[in-house]
Formats: structure tokens, C-alpha cells, sequence
């Protein structure tokens, strides 16, 4: 049975999402409320792993609201140089491989590889979010296909269904950050590299 807890941390995940995709600086402080529901979901489950990604999504969120401004003084979306970006998949895939290694042999978790691939890429996928750069929504593509399979076969069916409307939503995300980067790029071209320090 889905307890209220489950329910209430899905529904105000959802909306965190959601706002996020469309570009709404909302989407902190209410990803803030949802990871403070999961983390105490997790906890009572003990996924203390999931724990600790929410903690760290709860740091980040307020430092992403801080960046966005909280008063929708928005920062332009911008994008990764490619170069940049490929480092940073290939640091995150080296990362999984440390810690699911050290899951594997330090404790009984289940699919410690596959949990670490949501984890890592979860922390990618962040920092990218709260630089307001394109390729978030790779990374977030990446954590949704992974997490969909892997939290279905921990009987967390509700969190499971979640997860794949955060990957329908994240195609969302990908198409409308496009479309609002076009615009205020004035029509260059989309996968034109700048600069990772730029602001």
C-alpha cells in the first residue's frame, strides 16, 4: 500500500519538475519541500544512499534559488562547450564505477552500480540545472531511464510511474530550454558551444 508520505512526496516532486522545465524559478523551493519528503521516505525504507542525494539536492536547491533570483531575475539558458561536457560524462561514468565498487564491496545494497549511475548523473544533472545550462536535460534523460527500472524492481511502483513522467517531462524540458535559448540567441545556431564561465 502507497503510504501518505509517498503520495505527498511524489505529488510536490512533480511540480518541482514541472516548473522546472518551464523555466520558473518556483521550481527550488518546492524541489526543496520534495526532497525533504523523500529523504525522510528513504530513510524510514533505509535507502540511506537516496538519503543522501536528497540532502544534497536540498543544499543545491537553495543555492540554484539563490542563482536564479529569487525574485525571477532569471540568468539566461546557455550551453557547455562540448568538450566540457564530454569530460563531465566521462568524470560522472568513472564516479559510478568508484562508488558502486565501494557499495559492491562495503555493503548489501541492491544494484549498488545501477543506483550509483542515478546518483551521479542526479549530481551532474544538478549542477548543470543550477547553471541554467541545455544539457541538464541530457543528464536528466539519462537518471529518469535508469531510475524507472531500478525503483519498479524495489516495489516503489508509485515513485517508479513518477520517474517516467519525469522522462516524458525531461524531453519537454530539452524541446521548451531549445526553443527559449533560440529566442534569446536570436535564431543562432542551437548547438553552438560557448563558453562553460560564462553567466
Amino acid at each position: 500500500m502507497i503510504s501518505y508520505l509517498e503520495w505527498s512526496a511524489n505529488a510536490v516532486f512533480v511540480i518541482s519538475v514541472i516548473l522546472a522545465a518551464r523555466n520558473n524559478v518556483n521550481t527550488w523551493w518546492t524541489g526543496i519541500i520534495g526532497c525533504g519528503l523523500f529523504a525522510v521516505l528513504f530513510y524510514q525504507v533505509n535507502l540511506y544512499a537516496d538519503v543522501t542525494l536528497m540532502v544534497f539536492f536540498i543544499l543545491t536547491s537553495i543555492y540554484g534559488w539563490m542563482y536564479w533570483g529569487a525574485k525571477k531575475q532569471l540568468h539566461p539558458i546557455q550551453r557547455t562547450k562540448m568538450t566540457n561536457f564530454v569530460s563531465f560524462i566521462a568524470a560522472a561514468v568513472l564516479a559510478t564505477l568508484a562508488y558502486g565498487w565501494l557499495l559492491h564491496e562495503m555493503t548489501d545494497a541492491y544494484a549498488p552500480f545501477i543506483d550509483s549511475i542515478v546518483l551521479m548523473f542526479s549530481v551532474l544533472a544538478q549542477f548543470l540545472l543550477m547553471k541554467r545550462r541545455l544539457e541538464t536535460w541530457v543528464c536528466w534523460l539519462i537518471v529518469d531511464t535508469v531510475a524507472v527500472p531500478l525503483y519498479f524492481s524495489r516495489e516503489l511502483y508509485l515513485t517508479a510511474f513518477v520517474y517516467g513522467l519525469f522522462w516524458c517531462n525531461a524531453w519537454y524540458g530539452l524541446y521548451s530550454w531549445i526553443k527559449i535559448y533560440r529566442s534569446e540567441n536570436k535564431g543562432e545556431k542551437t548547438w553552438q558551444q560557448s563558453p562553460l564561465s560564462a553567466d
